[in-house]
């Protein structure tokens, strides 16, 4: 029965609906559609005795069951492609040379500071924008968008434009424990984990820090997954928050969220996100008694940089809360429900920034509906295909798959597409945009909801249309 066995063990909480993919075959789906008894169903656990008689809320746990077992079963080739894809891109995008240097860089190690994610390669500036300087009602976005893009890429990167090209300091890199699947016999959780990085404005008496969180990579199906999967865990006195956002920065299966825990797992190999990072800014701010700090993350690292203060918040850091400057999100799907929206709004208030561009499908997901109850809360700066950014309650179109909205969304890819070389024309040619982009594009006139989740898009708001916005320091 689910809900008793190893993965319905989580002793912190009483009130909780975890999905299992990895236990799910054709008879568990047919089972969840037939029967509200989901107690009874292994790829569900939940609280013994728990019945869903509404039979839209038992869909949408097929829907989100099935598109993980597909991510699932679809992880190798698309994995294979994505390093085939990174490999030849990589070998491409630098020219000149000669036979030479085609050779070495054909040789050329993954880890190395020239090596870009696929994330980099759709937009490789790393410079930081000059016009936008310290002070500027913008500032703190800017450098936000640029910290999350970078937060994609190796460590030797990281470190090469965080301290040669942005003249800054590098306290901290992470590479940690992701637990969403521990436990299960379909993946390698040694490839499943969280990455996040800190750096300071100066290397002494720093006046500001930036915790930034990576997203989710385009071909790991594994962190696909967690954007579809609508587990939640109800944490008291908090609200009901995503699963599998909660366990890439640190759920304990048996403690929850623990003041403290072991920094490193069982193996001593990665640390856990929340704890690792929350240990290196205390000592930061201990050390720099006038820095102030920043959150930031694009995709999964947007969830991930609003329920970081969230958990801060939940263990009594007022302290450290007291220092927060900002929490900066980037194309952010939804983290918990109304409630998790009332409890932060006391501790976020003025100090959250949710940006939108367009049809991102991301920050749409999980529906916001009566079956999920899934909520945005906070600002949301929404951005349209213009980059003209006004302040709204929630993004147009909230659930995405509306029928009024379908020819709409395919005129603007293919605007997005012809824009894509007009761009660097008509505002500049640090705004053109390569073949790999405009490939994408392409992609978008068929899955017009996927291109504008690129930070590209995020990066040229920033610069082109926040001015109006009057976004706070």
């Amino acid at each position: 029965m689910a809900g008793t066995g190893e993965g319905g063990d989580y002793g912190f909480c009483s009130d909780f609906m975890v999905l299992r993919p990895e236990n799910a075959g054709f008879y568990h789906l047919f089972h969840l559609l037939s029967s509200r008894k989901v107690d009874e169903n292994d790829a569900v656990d939940c609280p013994v005795g728990t019945e869903i008689a509404e039979w839209r809320r038992r869909w949408a746990l097929f829907v989100s069951l099935v598109a993980q077992m597909l991510l699932l079963w679809a992880k190798k080739p698309v994995a294979l492609l994505g390093r085939a894809t990174e490999y030849w891109m990589n070998l491409l995008t630098e020219n000149g040379g000669g036979v030479l240097m085609l050779i070495l860089r054909a040789l050329q190690d993954r880890a190395s500071p020239n090596y870009l994610s696929c994330v980099g390669l759709l937009d490789a500036r790393m410079e930081l924008d000059r016009k936008i300087k310290p002070g500027d009602s913008n500032y703190h976005a800017a450098l936000s968008i640029m910290a999350a893009k970078l937060a994609y890429e190796n460590e030797l990167v990281l470190r090469n434009v965080v301290e040669k090209h942005w003249q800054m300091k590098l306290v901290g890199f992470y590479n940690c424990w992701n637990g969403a699947n521990l436990g299960s016999k379909l993946m390698h959780i040694n490839d499943y984990t969280t990455q996040a990085y800190m750096f300071a404005d100066k290397a002494a008496d720093a006046n500001l820090a930036v915790v930034a969180f990576g997203g989710t990579r385009p071909f790991d199906t594994e962190q696909w997954c967690a954007d579809v999967d609508f587990s939640w865990y109800a944490v008291p006195g908090v609200g009901k928050i995503h699963g599998g956002f909660m366990k890439a920065l640190g759920l304990q299966r048996r403690g929850g969220w623990p003041r403290r825990v072991a920094a490193e797992h069982d193996d001593g190999s990665k640390p856990f996100a929340y704890y690792a990072i929350r240990e290196q800014l205390r000592s930061f701010l201990s050390a720099n008694p006038k820095a102030r700090f920043v959150v930031a993350g694009h995709s999964l690292g947007g969830a991930l940089a609003v329920l970081f203060p969230t958990v801060l918040a939940l263990h009594g850091e007022e302290a450290m809360l007291a220092r927060l400057q900002g929490v900066y999100t980037f194309g952010q799907p939804r983290v918990g429900d109304e409630e998790v929206g009332e409890f932060m709004g006391k501790y976020l208030e003025g100090r959250y920034f949710r940006l939108v561009y367009c049809n991102d499908i991301v920050p749409r997901v999980p529906y916001d509906d009566a079956a999920l109850q899934f909520r945005h809360f906070g600002t949301c700066l929404y951005f349209d295909s213009l980059y003209r950014g006004r302040v709204v309650q929630e993004e147009p179109n909230k659930n995405y798959f509306s029928l009024l909205t379908v020819a709409p969304k395919y005129l603007n890819a293919a605007w997005e597409l012809a824009r894509s070389f007009l761009i660097g024309y008509a505002v500049g040619p640090e705004y053109a945009e390569g073949w790999l982009m405009r490939l994408a594009r392409v992609v978008g006139l068929l899955l017009p909801g996927l291109p504008p989740h690129s930070p590209r898009d995020y990066e040229n708001a920033i610069r082109l249309g926040t001015d109006s916005l009057g976004l706070l320091s």
